[in-house]
């Protein structure tokens, strides 16, 4: 499949590349560094980067504006998004041909070329992975390698997760090569603004956890303002109970407008089929999903306890 997607590339002049809502370091690595290597290799191409610009991850790159028209002749590239309800803009639909790039469960076959892997780390790691597929006809570059970087980082944990790999880490070196600065990836990455620290420690007083090691927190709309986070810096914050002993599975409740996120982590337990149960999906560990209202939070909490028992 690696062959057929470079074989399409090489037949468009413009390309442009989707990845998923409420974009993770990975979402902007994947698609921005597939982009970066598209443009040094074939400066003559002409490629975008589509979806709703995300300030927390201004420091990897920026989206572009895309007129509607451009789309009739272009080659659409999803990055990192298992199903099309995720794609960060509907306009994906109006390209040509649609080739999906994935590391998660392929349980929307989407696009007219699919590749999935779901034993990668990422889709960052994927990406480069297709690039040393073809050393005559692709190369590294520094921009590219910096954005990879960022996305394996992120989907690993600092290479702290278990998705982390043997052939991750050989890429991971690959990468360090270039001389990026890795310290500003970091830092910008996992830095946290006081009252996202504020609720940090609120988290960490108030979680609850059973016996079974089943352990959630739901952070409503009052308590966002009380501390001034927005939803997604409060999602930032699912792993801060990840290293209390006992912990097997959780889940943080994030009330977002009229319906609640969830974000699922597990330590053993699979937890991907009870994120799609409440119109999610992910990772056998690593999951996220929608609930309607608070009170599916009770019965979903429920399943988890059953899962670690």
């Amino acid at each position: 499949m690696k062959r057929a997607i470079l074989d399409v590339i090489k037949k468009y002049e413009t390309i442009i590349i989707h990845r998923h809502v409420r974009p993770d370091p990975d979402a902007y690595g994947s698609q921005m560094g597939l982009a970066a290597i598209l443009k040094g290799n074939f400066p003559e191409k002409q490629v975008l980067c589509a979806g709703t610009g995300e300030p927390s991850l201004d420091f990897l790159g920026k989206v572009d504006a895309i007129a509607d028209d451009v789309y009739k002749e272009a080659l659409v590239i999803v990055c990192d998004t298992a199903n099309t309800e995720r794609i960060d803009d509907a306009r994906y639909a109006f390209g040509k041909e649609l080739v999906k790039i994935d590391h998660h469960p392929n349980e929307d076959a989407y696009g007219d070329y699919i590749w999935v892997d779901t034993n990668a780390s990422s889709c960052s790691e994927m990406i480069v992975a297709f690039v040393e597929e073809f050393p005559k006809e692709l190369a590294l570059n520094e921009a590219a390698a910096r954005l990879f970087y960022a996305g394996i980082v992120g989907d690993t944990g600092r290479f702290l997760f278990p998705n982390t790999t043997p052939t991750t880490l050989r890429y991971a070196a690959d990468l360090v090569t270039f001389p990026f600065d890795r310290t500003e990836i970091f830092t910008k990455m996992y830095e946290t603004p006081m009252n996202a620290v504020k609720l940090s420690g609120y988290i960490l007083q108030h979680f609850q956890m059973s016996k079974n090691g089943a352990a959630y927190m739901y952070i409503n709309q009052e308590l966002l303002q009380k501390f001034d986070v927005t939803p997604r810096d409060a999602s930032q914050l699912v792993n801060r109970i990840d290293s209390v002993i006992g912990i097997k599975a959780w889940i943080l409740f994030i009330e977002d407008g009229e319906t609640i996120r969830a974000r699922l982590r597990s330590k053993g337990p699979v937890i991907n089929g009870l994120a799609k149960e409440y119109r999610g999906g992910g990772h056998p560990l690593a999951s996220g999903a929608t609930l309607e209202s608070e009170s599916e939070i009770p019965e979903m909490v429920a399943k988890l306890e059953a899962l670690c028992e």
